[in-house]
């Protein structure tokens, strides 16, 4: 297996697909990529296997039945990796809503050891959004201030899904404790990698919005950030999110992966 993974979770994503993960080969950086598909009826899952032909060794594909959420597709993913011997873990999105290039700097600074966990960041000094509305915009900034409010972290983008974890971030969190399905998935392992002493980074990206594809946010993932996160500090406040099991690494679902 290689070093790091890039973990690509995907739901009706065909146009994005095949060449979101042709621009991650294409980098002077080699990573593998496992893509976790819901059941897309779209056929995503099998536009990758056609890809898996051309890249036997580094292109890997869980398939799950069904929208399970996108907390559970990456913690399925780090489970995986880490039984697989992968040292370092980045998360994106399928739509290029993140450059694939920045990976290279996400990499980098958990290699080097500046960080334990570093974060692509929209809202830092150098960071920017391009495309989105200013609705959205407002939304997506008020959101990270809330975060920053209740649960005391110096993070500027807390809610931001282009990371890069060490390996010894994701042993280190008893994955079984993280609960957000949705976008807060995002904040609650920002807050557990905060919880447990680690190094957090941020690196200023571009986020560009999605020109392919349809949006998959939607009010219910608002409003479990909103209503969750308070719920979330407060429990810290009697718990930690330390794995103590050398088992938490197994899967706990049959998955097709290759």
């Amino acid at each position: 297996m290689g070093e790091t993974l890039v973990i690509i979770p995907t739901y009706n994503e065909k146009e994005n697909i095949e060449a979101i993960i042709n621009a991650v080969f294409d980098l002077d950086k080699a990573f593998h990529v496992l893509i976790v598909d819901d059941g897309s009826p779209d056929g995503t899952a099998q536009i990758v296997q056609t890809l898996q032909k051309e890249h036997p060794q580094s292109l890997h594909l869980i398939q799950r039945k069904g929208k399970l959420g996108l907390g559970t597709a990456y913690i399925t993913a780090f489970k995986w990796g880490l039984q697989n011997g992968y040292q370092y873990f980045c998360e994106m999105d399928a739509d290029f809503s993140h450059n694939p290039k920045d990976l290279i700097r996400l990499q980098a600074a958990c290699a080097s050891g500046q960080a334990d966990m570093s974060i692509g960041s929209r809202y830092m000094k150098g960071g920017k959004v391009v495309n989105w509305p200013f609705d959205r915009i407002f939304l997506s900034y008020g959101a990270s201030w809330y975060v920053r409010c209740i649960t005391w972290m110096n993070i500027k983008d807390p809610t931001a899904g282009f990371v890069c974890y060490t390996r010894k971030v994701l042993e280190k969190i008893d994955l079984e404790k993280i609960k957000f399905t949705g976008y807060a998935f995002q904040i609650e392992m920002k807050f557990a990698t905060h919880q447990l002493g680690f190094k957090l980074k941020e690196i200023p990206i571009t986020f560009k919005d999605r020109e392919l594809g349809s949006s998959k946010m939607s009010s219910s993932i608002i409003g479990e950030a909103a209503s969750g996160v308070f719920k979330m500090k407060w429990k810290s406040f009697f718990q930690t999110y330390a794995n103590t099991s050398s088992a938490n690494f197994s899967l706990h679902e049959k998955n097709s992966t290759r």
